[in-house]
């Protein structure tokens, strides 16, 4: 099977490459960048009739690592390979998964995109929205790390039953409660939001207008007004005193509601908190604002790499989840059941 290995500027035969997940060489392929800056690819051995498992993890360029993919995903499909399976441990673009007023739903364009270059199958893990899966015109298995985090939890936190498990917005609450029900843990739920947030500028809060309007309608018709959203203040539901507060998500990036949350707990009374997230994207001064926030230990998956952010900043803690994608590109290789890997996983993780 073969997977993408690392850019540089004039072609280069890989030499004695191993895969971090199933101990298997890489295949021969590299990428390179010609002179106009766009991506080639070369496979340089053949893949007729074999699966092919393109490997994939996103960079902090997300777009030239989408280029690469879909042209290696392309070259492998017009080499005849038998079946080709990306493995993307973070499916990039997932945030942008709704529709936005003037915007667009680009995990579809993403999901189209893979299925036309070639892809027959998807790996992936944690998508931000379980739906993204109906975007696919063909299989998708949507990992789950929570086993992983679950397992942290109980292993490096020694006084765990004295925790709590934060939410720190109702759109997480799901998530929380799943978690909080593994480890028969009580669950707190952080409502409303800072006054004069920059959202209500973005989220159509102010619309629609506060006026009647009847410019191009029937006289006899008027639209009614609505009451515009209210912005309550920031409370916490249930008791954090005292405890040690867990905050859980899918994504960590921009920090800012983290730590504002992790704020929020302290003045509660929690006297220690955590974040645990499966995809640790934080971006630009995430590490900065972690390390001077209330935050004790962020702890993510290495689905995306952040060495550089480990080190600047000690809090940021890995767990490794190479396991369940090695157990998955084999059973899907030898044709076997994939239910194994989705025990005891329910439908809010």
């Amino acid at each position: 099977w073969s997977g993408p290995s690392v850019k540089v500027q004039k072609p280069l035969w890989p030499t004695s490459l191993k895969s971090v997940w199933t101990g298997l060489p890489l295949g021969a392929a590299f990428t390179f960048c010609i002179v106009s800056v766009e991506t080639r690819v070369q496979i340089q051995e053949s893949v007729r009739g074999k699966d092919v498992f393109v490997i994939q993890t996103v960079s902090k360029d997300v777009n030239t690592t989408i280029m690469e993919m879909l042209i290696m995903v392309y070259a492998c499909r017009t080499s005849c390979a038998r079946s080709i399976t990306g493995v993307l441990p973070y499916f990039p673009y997932s945030k942008q998964c709704k529709m936005r007023k003037r915007g667009s739903i680009v995990s579809k364009l993403m999901a189209s995109m893979m299925c036309k270059a070639g892809l027959t199958h998807l790996i992936t893990m944690d998508l931000h929205q379980k739906e993204i899966q109906g975007f696919f015109n063909i299989p998708v298995d949507n990992l789950r790390a929570s086993p992983f985090l679950l397992q942290y939890i109980q292993e490096e936190i020694p006084d765990y039953r004295n925790a709590v498990i934060v939410a720190k917005s109702p759109a997480s609450a799901k998530r929380a409660q799943s978690f909080a029900e593994r480890l028969r843990l009580g669950i707190a739920v952080i409502h409303g939001e800072a006054q004069d947030a920059e959202s209500d500028q973005v989220d159509g809060r102010h619309s629609p207008p506060t006026v009647k309007t009847t410019g191009a309608i029937h006289p006899s018709m008027e639209i009614p007004l609505l009451i515009p959203k209210e912005k309550p203040p920031i409370s916490v539901v249930g008791d954090v005193g005292g405890r040690i507060a867990i905050i859980v998500d899918d994504i960590i990036d921009d920090v800012d509601s983290f730590v504002a949350a992790a704020e929020t707990l302290k003045e509660r009374g929690a006297y220690k908190i955590f974040v645990m997230a499966t995809h640790g994207l934080l971006s630009c001064e995430a590490p900065r604002f972690i390390e001077e926030s209330a935050i004790d230990e962020v702890v993510v998956t290495n689905t995306i790499p952040h060495e550089l952010q480990k080190l600047q900043c000690p809090k940021i803690k890995t767990v490794d989840i190479s396991m369940i994608l090695s157990e998955a590109i084999r059973r899907i290789h030898n044709g076997e059941s994939m239910s194994y890997l989705f025990r005891n996983i329910g439908v809010d993780d």
